[in-house]
């Protein structure tokens, strides 16, 4: 089979009618081309299918025009919202995404740094629990590579980032589980590892102390943000005696696989159990009954906080608005795996 020849800068400049340097300055989006070259030259373009060579550019001007995602073993649908919002912001822009799935953040420190450095990138944006790590934050600084970070729970003020008020999406998740009339109320912690699992904790028993509800130890299990922790958590959770009348899990994965225990028992939820999830994901819309969670924006933060670093990327250095951290709304959204509990 014959291979078609790929059109090149020069094709797009015979057919265009101009320069093969001004296609060049059109497709660097240089000044001082009319409306009409331009149009012209994108109609060329389009029409023998000419794609820049990205590589050649990055050359040219000392750049990869690469920028990396780096997040750690997180939930699969966690991972394709958060690629969904920098691919969404990248349309239309010359730089492209690495994704960069690393096993520990905290263990693997150097190898992630020698990494980034192999891997030429531009810049990176660092999802939990890469966001919360002040080492990384300090290598990256050193080495001159600019940052963002995607809902990090500590270190505020270093460097643009974008977040959700973890703390308070917690205690609304666990106002409603006691508005329904719930008092054994159990939970299954996230990673250890990600500060989230600790902000989370601290939300839902800020609203168990206003209500006057004792949250004991034996309630809290831990997980890891997968379904089969969780799995194991809420079974752990629906062997006590009595066990929990609620359980609120803090992520989706494992709010699901808390359902799925719940069967293995026998229980229907919600009229043996009401299970709350976290993050909205594609599983708590799949999962019957539809799963009640805290829509936590991932997308959303994953564009903003990608519109940030390219707005650093493209202003002269110490020129520019000095980014800050900024706060997106969580929202609780009730479905049909809460109701209140049944009598005693």
């Amino acid at each position: 089979m014959r291979k078609t020849k790929r059109a090149t800068i020069v094709d797009v400049a015979r057919m265009a009618e101009v320069s093969a340097k001004t296609v060049s300055r059109v497709v660097n989006n240089e000044p001082h081309v009319t409306e009409a070259v331009k149009t012209r030259v994108h109609e060329a373009m389009r029409a023998l299918r000419y794609h820049p060579n990205v590589a050649a550019q990055g050359l040219v001007r000392s750049r990869s025009y690469l920028i990396g995602l780096v997040y750690e073993k997180p939930s699969p649908s966690y991972v394709v919202e958060l690629q969904k919002g920098a691919l969404e912001r990248l349309h239309g822009e010359r730089f492209r995404l690495v994704v960069l799935p690393v096993e520990s953040v905290t263990e693997r420190e150097d190898e992630i740094i020698a990494l980034l450095r192999s891997a030429a990138l531009d810049a990176v944006l660092l999802a939990p629990p890469a966001s919360d790590h002040a080492g990384l934050m300090a290598e990256l600084r050193e080495v001159g590579m600019p940052f963002a970070r995607i809902s990090p729970t500590r270190l505020l003020g270093q460097g643009p980032s974008v977040a959700m008020d973890d703390v308070a999406a917690a205690q609304e998740a666990a106002e409603h589980l006691i508005a329904l009339g719930h008092r054994r109320i159990g939970v299954i912690k996230g990673d250890p590892s990600h500060a989230a699992a600790d902000a989370r904790l601290v939300g839902t028993m800020q609203a168990l102390a206003k209500a006057g509800i004792p949250l004991r130890t034996e309630m809290i299990e831990s997980g890891l943000f997968t379904f089969d922790s969780g799995l194991i958590a809420a079974r752990r959770l629906l062997a006590l005696d009595p066990p929990p009348t609620a359980i609120l899990a803090q992520n989706d994965d494992m709010a699901a696989a808390t359902m799925a225990a719940a069967r293995e028992r026998g229980l229907h939820v919600p009229e043996d159990l009401s299970v709350v999830g976290f993050d909205d994901s594609d599983i708590s819309r799949v999962v019957w009954p539809p799963l009640t969670t805290i829509r936590q924006p991932v997308e959303e933060m994953a564009y903003k906080a990608m519109d940030m670093l390219l707005h650093v990327l493209k202003s002269e250095p110490g020129q520019g608005p000095e980014l800050g951290d900024v706060q997106l709304a969580h929202e609780l959204l009730i479905r049909r795996s809460t109701a209140p509990p049944k009598a005693d």
